[in-house]
């Protein structure tokens, strides 16, 4: 539900097969997308919350070559990267 009670709704129209295999990943990157967007972040010391980078290095895990703000560093390897949205998950929760 979004606001003054209307709904949101992702609609696929999938004409190939190609297409058909790609809708899983994209509404992973979607959620995830979603999800990122939603977070915010205190530092030690600081009194403000801070959202993520725009350009979120999570979303490699599922894309072909990791983007990433300058001057971070790029992680290219398929777990290294799993893992990394695996701890933001955790954090969230407070397992961390």
């Amino acid at each position: 539900e979004i606001f003054m009670g209307g709904t949101n709704t992702i609609v696929m129209h999938n004409t190939c097969e190609d297409s058909l295999l790609a809708t899983p990943l994209i509404y992973d990157l979607v959620i995830l997308g979603e999800i990122c967007e939603r977070i915010r972040v205190q530092s030690d010391g600081r009194d403000d919350w801070e959202a993520f980078h725009p350009v979120l290095s999570l979303l490699s895990y599922m894309l072909k070559a990791p983007l990433v703000p300058n001057g971070a560093p790029v992680v290219n390897a398929l777990f290294p990267q799993r893992q990394a949205i695996v701890n933001v998950m955790r954090a969230c929760l407070g397992l961390a």
